[in-house]
Parts: C-alpha cells; structure tokens; sequence
C-alpha cells in the first residue's frame, strides 16, 4: 500500500486539474457535453487507481484538507450572497425551493417501491433515496448508522457510502449532457456579454480577475472567520433542536459578515477575491474526493441495488428535462439551473456548481442560477430533507419493521 502524506495529496490534487483541464480541451466528447474538469481529470484517477488494486497496489491519500476546502468553498458562498439579491431571487429560489421538495418525494418512492419489488428491506430503498443521494456522504453515514442499531439493518453504513459514491460520480456526469440538450431548444446569452466587465461570483472560473495581495489578506481574513464561528455555532448546536452541518453553519456566518459590515458602512467585500478563492477551493476539495473515490465499492454494489441506483440516475435526468426546466421558465437560466439540480439531486453541492460552470464557462453567464442553487442546495436541502425521511419512516410499514 503507498500512503501519501498532505503535502504528496495536495501534489496530486493539484495535477489531478491539470489533468482534467487538458482532457477537456482536447476530447470533444467531453467539451461537447460540458463534463466539469474537477470530474474528468478526478475520474480517470480513480479507474487507474481501480486497476492497481486489481494488481493489489493500493494508494491512499491524506484527505484532512478536504473538509476545510469544502468548508472555505461555502464561506464564500456566503460571502458572495448579499441581501438585496436575495430579496430579488425569493421568488425563484421558491419555486426552485418546491421542485426539490418534489425529487425528493419522488427519490424515496422510488427507492421504496422497486427494493420492495426486487426483495429487499425498504430501509435500503430510503438509502438509496434522498438519504444517500440528495444527502452525499455525510447524512449517509448518520443514517445508515441509525438504520443498524435502530432498525437492526446490517451493512447500513457500506450500502450507504457506496450509495453516496455512487450519486456523486453520477451527479458530475449527467448535469452536463441535460444542460445541452436544454441549451438547444433556447437562446443563449453568449460570451460576449462577459467582455466588458471583470466576471463576478462562480459563472466564468476560468476568467481572469484583478487582485492585490491585501485585498487577497483581507479576503482570507473573512473566510477564517467564517469557518471559526461556524465550527463555534455548530458546536453549540449539536445535539440541539437545531442542530445543522458544520458547512450551513459556516455559510451563515459568511452571509452575516457579508452584510452586516456593508450595512455599517465598514467594510465592502471584495467579490473577485472571493471568487477566486471559492473556485479554487471548490476545485481542490472535488480533485480529492474524486481522486479518492473507491471505486470498487460500487463494483461490490449487489446487482438489484444497482438497478435502484441506476433508476434512481434516470429519474434524475428526466425530472430535470421535463419538471426543473419547465417549472423554472424553460429558458437559458432554467437549464443551467437543471444542471445544478443533477449535481445536489444525486451528489452534492459542490457538484452542483461544477456542473453550473461547465455550462456558463462554454455558454454565458446565469447569475440567478449561481444565486438560487448554493441557497437552496446549502441552507434548505439538509432541512427539507430531514423531514421529508422522517416523514416515510412515519408510515405504517416502517413502524413493523
């Protein structure tokens, strides 16, 4: 086994984007279906990875830099969102707010109904629903934990980390492909618009942006602090009524410091920096997890979980064609805003935007979606989602099991 240090994981994160950024600019099938570069170069890792162990070489990789990463990239998030585009997104984010309400539903249905048709326990259908899917690794491993030593279900945690891989690979590769065959049937806004002014936010990362080392400080100073008080403000709350992930946490407190200085007239952001940290972070923390990916537990996956997962993908796609675009305004904005639903609606938020940058990084900029989507996948998502299982586990079958 070859174990790399931070400094080795770091190294190869690192070459991992140079590796998905060459693969992208130089295989059209790629380019064409707007394939995240983070996803491509992050991938191709993991399969050779995948073919060493078959040789029984193993290679692990330090991953204590990928919670912080995860952790600045919603700070910045946070520090991106100020109350007056808020106020000008609420209806949206609404609207939004109820489409993912409804994959939800439908995931868990899903998920119930073909384990039970296929044999199984119908806790593994709730896995492989919302829990795994909407939910990433993270609320996989609470629940499935829960599942083992409430309801006696055995290998919970591996069908439930297996499951979240596997949305998480699924979620950075079908975003694409929906928003382009979206993307034909609208007018799109084009690069061109781009031209005249620096880039703001998380639309255009690979857009050069003016900086100076310190405004640079002063930026890294607020994500600091963002992720301190965060961490404080979720240990507070643990165990609590309101308990929330460390990374809500953090984004709230990004959203507080954002606003709260402009309105004291002391200090205005300085959203080039933000960005530019954010993308970075954002492509960093998805080079380790998908470098880091194993692969093989979704090989070992049982073939009637796989059909599970395999619809549950399908059904993915097709709530964003035909419910998420239309119910969004079927225009430009609503398929970027699909692609992102594909990311968070299997994988994770980080997902989300990746996907949302492969669009308008190729076809314009959509401020609402980079607006709507980190609101509702970082703050409503968990939320919504807790109550949604909570609300199946009420129902009569589950109480007999």
């Amino acid at each position: 086994m070859l174990q790399l240090d931070f400094y080795g994981t770091l190294v190869a994160a690192s070459l991992v984007l140079l590796l998905g950024r060459a693969l992208v600019t130089r295989v059209g099938f790629l380019r064409t279906y707007n394939i995240p570069e983070p996803v491509a170069g992050g991938l191709v890792v993991a399969l050779g990875l995948l073919a060493l162990r078959s040789l029984d070489i193993e290679v692990r990789f330090d991953t204590s830099l990928q919670t912080p990463l995860m952790l600045a990239f919603f700070a910045t998030i946070g520090l991106s969102a100020d109350f007056a585009s808020l106020k000008r997104g609420g209806r949206v984010v609404g609207v939004f707010l109820l489409a993912v309400i409804g994959l939800l539903i439908i995931q868990n249905a899903m998920g119930i109904g073909l384990a039970t048709a296929l044999g199984l326990d119908p806790l593994m259908g709730l896995l492989t629903g919302s829990i795994t899917l909407a939910g990433g690794h993270g609320t996989g491993a609470a629940w499935g934990a829960m599942f083992s030593e409430k309801f006696g279900l055995s290998s919970a945690s591996e069908l439930a980390m297996a499951s979240a891989t596997f949305g998480l690979v699924l979620g950075g590769l079908i975003g694409g492909p929906v928003a382009r065959l979206l993307i034909n049937r609208v007018q799109t806004p084009g690069l061109e618009q781009e031209k005249p002014r620096l880039p703001k936010g998380f639309e255009q990362p690979n857009k050069e942006r003016s900086i100076t080392p310190f405004s640079f400080i002063e930026t890294l100073a607020l994500i600091s602090v963002s992720l301190l008080v965060g961490s404080l403000l979720n240990g507070l709350l643990h165990e609590t009524a309101f308990e929330l992930p460390t990374f809500v946490c953090v984004l709230f407190v990004g959203v507080l410091l954002r606003n709260g200085l402009s309105a004291l007239g002391v200090y205005q952001v300085f959203e080039r920096e933000v960005s530019v940290l954010g993308n970075v972070s954002l492509s960093l923390f998805l080079a380790i997890a998908l470098m880091s990916l194993k692969l093989w537990d979704l090989a070992a996956l049982a073939l009637p979980i796989f059909i599970i997962l395999a619809t549950q993908t399908l059904v993915m796609a097709l709530f964003a064609i035909f419910v998420t675009f239309r119910v969004m305004g079927s225009n430009y904005d609503a398929a970027v805003l699909a692609a992102g639903h594909c990311g968070f609606g299997l994988g994770a938020t980080p997902t989300a935007i990746a996907n949302m940058q492969a669009v308008t990084q190729r076809y314009g900029p959509s401020q609402i979606a980079f607006l709507v989507v980190p609101m509702v996948g970082a703050f409503f998502i968990d939320i919504i989602n807790v109550i949604v299982i909570k609300m199946y586990l009420a129902l009569p079958f589950f109480a007999a099991v």
